[in-house]
């Protein structure tokens, strides 16, 4: 009789192991976070802080995220996170790459307040002033919304033959400015917007002739620097700011300035606060809603910064989930500042992800900005 039972009552002891293999990842939940993560968080964010923490973690752990070097997120003007991968600390200078392009953005926003220039006039490049010089008609307002019309590759392949890199480190490198102003038009200028670092650059020089009429490198970078010191870093508390220049003097105003992660999350708030801080109004508040509003041709880009809407080009959006409102500044291999007003949060990521890998990136950025509720009216 016991023998005629076996097969049945065999499946039936066999029943308690097999519960306990099936699903034992799931019903462990995640995996304890480590003490580096959870310590990244102070003990009250304004959001659950282990939540927090491994949306933070998750910047540094995952692999597809490339080399994460600096987290720092403000809420409500307090840092409620804040990390770093060995060797950096918070005192850390990191390059900007193209989040120097807004830094130089409000610089000019500073310089129309001044009445030194005008934003919808033509520009003052004495290159483009000869007569029946198409170039004469570039207003200031077309080169901030990157719609020139100007010859600018960016990103090219091969790269040695890309505008950006010839201008920075080849036969454009002693005089940046001159070599991106002597490229031609390729379209009406306002008609067609097209990213480029040459385009900044000319700007810079747009501000160091509004400073001085001086030609000498030594001069311009004086005041240039001397302007961005007084008007700008030290009202921001931005103390480790090192901008660089060329060999003419002007400020490569595209792609290097140097600070703390700790800086730039200042320098987002200070966009965040509409170019205020402790209550003094730096630049127009005007001046940041113009920069931040979409430009006639690519909805997803304003004046030297990027806006979470679809791109131009191929309909993406930057930080996937977050609101239309939010907006930032990209730099090479995966620099990020990203503010969202609706939600008084500030996200600096800062490190080194391969070209044409950030989306990981920028989802996990945007996986932090989604906890943070938003503003009732």
């Amino acid at each position: 009789m016991l023998t005629r039972r076996l097969p049945l009552i065999l499946p039936l002891l066999a029943l308690p192991a097999l519960i306990g293999c099936s699903g034992g990842k799931n019903d462990e939940g995640p995996p304890p976070l480590s003490p580096a993560a959870l310590s990244a968080v102070v003990e009250q964010p304004g959001v659950p802080r282990e939540a927090l923490a491994r949306a933070v973690d998750a910047l540094f752990t995952q692999d597809d995220m490339g080399e994460t070097r600096a987290v720092l997120v403000i809420h409500d003007g307090r840092i409620v996170a804040e990390r770093y991968a060995p060797p950096y600390h918070e005192n850390t200078r990191f390059i900007s790459w193209s989040m120097a392009k807004t830094v130089t953005g409000v610089m000019i926003g500073m310089l129309v307040a001044d009445g030194r220039l005008r934003l919808d006039e033509s520009v003052p490049i004495p290159a483009w002033q000869r007569p029946g010089d198409p170039r004469g008609e570039i207003t200031l307002r077309q080169l901030l919304q990157m719609r020139s019309g100007l010859r600018h590759t960016e990103a090219g392949n091969p790269p040695y033959e890309s505008d950006e890199v010839r201008m920075l480190f080849l036969d454009g490198r002693d005089d940046m400015a001159a070599y991106a102003e002597a490229q031609p038009l390729e379209a009406e200028p306002g008609r067609k917007w097209e990213y480029s670092t040459a385009t900044t650059v000319i700007l810079a020089d747009l501000a160091a002739r509004a400073l001085t009429t001086s030609t000498d490198p030594a001069e311009r970078r004086r005041v240039v620097g001397e302007y961005l010191r007084t008007r700008l870093f030290e009202p921001l508390g931005m103390k480790s700011m090192v901008p660089e220049y060329d060999a003419a003097g002007t400020l490569i105003g595209g792609s290097l300035i140097h600070g703390s992660a700790r800086d730039w999350a200042k320098f987002g708030e200070f966009l965040r606060n509409n170019g205020a801080v402790k209550g003094a109004q730096l630049v127009p508040s005007g001046w940041i809603e113009f920069m931040i509003s979409p430009n006639p041709r690519n909805p997803g880009y304003g004046a030297q910064i990027w806006l979470n809407r679809p791109q131009a080009d191929d309909g993406h959006i930057e930080f996937p989930g977050a609101a239309q409102s939010v907006f930032s500044m990209n730099g090479h291999l995966g620099q990020f500042v990203v503010i969202s007003q609706s939600q008084h949060v500030t996200v600096v990521r800062l490190g080194k992800t391969e070209e044409g890998k950030h989306a990981p990136v920028r989802l996990a950025i945007s996986r932090i900005i989604q906890l943070f509720p938003k503003e009732t009216q």
